[in-house]
């Protein structure tokens, strides 16, 4: 994700910035669940199915909305053994608001 001066790169399209204190949930349009047939999980809403990689899916299940983005990140962390993964995180977390799949509060 690139950064916009105007915006700055922890910011989603029209929204307030994200941080680690930020509470994501998936949008209640979209029902994610793992997909055998597609060896992946995915995101389900009434015209179609949106296919996750696996660092898209393992953030995404984590979106209950009751952790924050602190919580999430450092459960990923402990997860697969990784560090430093909150710049990532927020990243991906900015497209999935900007694409509406994801909803925050603070």
């Amino acid at each position: 994700m690139s950064a916009d001066p105007q915006k700055g790169p922890d910011t989603a399209e029209g929204h307030a910035p994200i941080s680690g204190a930020s509470i994501p949930a998936v949008d209640r349009r979209f029902r994610l669940q793992w997909e055998a047939a597609q060896n992946a999980h995915v995101l389900l809403y009434p015209e179609g199915m949106i296919k996750l990689n696996t660092s898209a899916g393992e953030i995404l299940k984590r979106c209950d909305g009751q952790a924050t983005l602190a919580d999430i990140t450092a459960s990923l962390e402990q997860s697969f053994a990784a560090s430093a993964l909150s710049a990532d995180v927020i990243a991906f977390i900015a497209l999935a608001v900007d694409k509406k799949w994801v909803t925050l509060r603070s």
